[in-house]
């Protein structure tokens, strides 16, 4: 059985590199109105992972034009999201997905998919900890590294309310108290709320709370990449759940979206956005991930259209449920697993660099030739994007098309610089001006 398993992915690595490259270029499928090309499923998907090496010694990618980067911190173990506390220290998460539950049948398919992201860096053993960073000189590197919080159960989102941290794990959003200046907690976490979890074929919960402090908001995945194991397991998935976090209720906030992840709130009009990361296997140029200003109540789609009513044919016909789909705001590109998103803050960074949304692309297995891998910056005036993207941080590929670094979460130190996590390199890179 093994030998057949394994030339069942030599098979679709070979075939589906072999499938024919994209028709159209990377940016067609950006900004408000992208090209959506007829659809293209075939018989064996497009696999093109660009597998995962991390940096040479003295290695970084590479910053725009007027800006530098360094290593705010290295030697992590697949640090994936961040969360800045008022006092300035830098929470890193460092985890990956969790083992299913014995009651999950799993096939060939989620076999097949397991050999796909270990080769691009994600078959690591989750660390389920809480990382604590600590630049006291200011000098853009953090002298303190140290576990604030372990024992987790795959940790990602993580978010201040008064004087308790809520930590969304991949089955419950958990919180503990916290007083300013700790730089460890060894305090059982309470549960709050439950979350989906199960076979979690998007385990990442991501996690903000209102600005006020009264409610959380948790971004999670679909359990397929479209519905393909039956829509009684996606109850309350493709949703971001708004969770009272004084008694643990919850209800969904926004549905359809296939994997909400980062996720931030407008310092123009206050309004939530969220990056999606979009289905799979009917082309190089579709679906492309999008962000959104999140309408309460508002479906966007999934499984049975995408970019707003254009029907995907796979799921069982739905017609009343593609008439309420929402159009998103702002395409990011088919396939680039755009998962990091944060608005700009402060005035360190260039005045083009202000007024937008930072996104951190980890990258495409499904499209040839590979897009994503890098951090982009979406320029907006009035609250709403407006132009095209700008590439930020780049060189995460080597000449041989090996990830060196995947980009997943963003967000900013105390002094306005530009974070970036890195789980392929095990670094978190600074980007702030070079002069």
């Amino acid at each position: 059985m093994l030998t057949v398993r394994l030339a069942v992915v030599a098979s679709l690595f070979a075939l589906g590199a072999c499938a024919g490259p994209s028709r159209l270029p990377v940016d067609a499928g950006f900004g408000a109105d992208p090209q959506l090309p007829p659809p293209r499923q075939t018989l064996i998907p497009t696999v093109k992972i660009a597998p995962a090496v991390g940096w040479p010694a003295g290695a970084a990618p590479v910053a725009a034009e007027g800006l530098g980067v360094q290593a705010f911190a290295d030697g992590l173990d697949h640090p994936r999201w961040l969360y800045r506390l008022p006092n300035g220290d830098v929470l890193v998460a460092e985890t990956n997905k969790p083992t299913p539950p014995p009651t999950v049948r799993r096939g060939l398919r989620e076999w097949v998919m397991d050999k796909v992201m270990a080769r691009a860096g994600a078959g690591v053993p989750s660390p389920d900890r809480i990382t604590l960073l600590r630049d006291a000189d200011g000098d853009g590197v953090a002298e303190l590294k140290t576990p604030f919080l372990t024992g987790l159960h795959s940790p990602f989102g993580m978010a201040l309310a008064g004087d308790r941290l809520f930590i969304a794990n991949a089955d419950a959003v958990v919180a503990v108290p916290y007083r300013s200046g700790q730089t460890r907690i060894d305090v059982t976490p309470v549960r709050v709320a439950d979350l989906p979890a199960g076979r979690n074929h998007h385990w990442t919960k991501s996690l903000v709370a209102s600005p006020d402090g009264s409610r959380l908001y948790v971004g999670v995945g679909s359990n397929s990449n479209v519905g393909e194991y039956g829509l009684d397991e996606e109850v309350d998935r493709a949703a971001i759940l708004e969770i009272d976090p004084a008694t643990g209720a919850r209800r969904v906030y926004a549905s359809g979206l296939r994997n909400p992840v980062g996720m931030d709130w407008s310092p123009d009009d206050g309004r939530l956005w969220v990056a999606v990361n979009e289905r799979d296997e009917i082309g190089h140029d579709l679906v492309p991930d999008y962000m959104t200003a999140v309408q309460p109540g508002g479906f966007y789609g999934w499984p049975w259209s995408y970019w707003g009513r254009n029907v995907d044919r796979r799921p069982p016909p739905d017609p009343a449920m593609v008439a309420r789909a929402v159009r998103p705001d702002y395409a990011l590109g088919a396939h680039t697993a755009s998962l990091g998103l944060a608005f700009s803050q402060g005035s360190l960074l260039p005045p083009d660099l202000r007024d937008g949304v930072f996104v951190g692309q980890h990258g495409s297995w499904n499209r040839s030739p590979r897009t994503g891998y890098k951090v982009i910056f979406a320029p907006f005036s009035a609250g709403r994007p407006a132009g095209p993207p700008r590439d930020v941080l780049t060189g995460f590929l080597d000449p041989e098309g090996r990830a060196m670094g995947r980009p997943v979460g963003v967000a900013f130190d105390q002094g306005g610089a530009l974070l970036v996590a890195d789980d392929v390199g095990n670094t978190i890179w600074r980007v702030a001006p070079s002069r």
